[in-house]
């Protein structure tokens, strides 16, 4: 199931962010936006990057989804070490999330990224 437009599949830019992803699960660490945005040529932060960004991971999550994957942008985090709303959201239109509440979605968002790490391990 697919719930967002296409706009950076098949680019040069969704390869780079998804290489970039993987690398980082297999070394069991975490990404930024910010290192997201940098990948995307995107240097000014605002409304136009957050879209950007949500974007392309969502794109990503999707696949990573429809191939019976987690959602491998568990490991992107805000400043404040969550992601932001948008994995949530997404999390729930994929099926894969039920619970509305902040400690259920931090569980869920725990246990997602624990399923990143072991999937991409080296």
């Amino acid at each position: 199931m697919t719930t967002n437009r296409s706009k950076y599949r098949g680019t040069k830019q969704y390869h780079l962010v998804f290489c970039k992803l993987i690398n980082a699960a297999q070394q069991r660490r975490e990404v930024t936006y910010k290192e997201v945005a940098t990948i995307l040529g995107i240097h000014i932060p605002g409304n136009y990057m957050g879209r950007a960004i949500g974007q392309v991971l969502g794109e990503i999550s999707e696949d990573e989804h429809a191939a019976g994957r987690p959602m491998l942008s568990a490991i992107v985090r805000r400043d404040n070490g969550i992601p932001g709303k948008g994995f949530f959201t997404l999390a729930r239109e994929l099926g894969k999330l039920s619970a509305t509440d902040t400690q259920g979605e931090i569980q869920f968002w725990q246990d997602e990224l624990e399923k990143v790490f072991e999937t991409w391990r080296a």
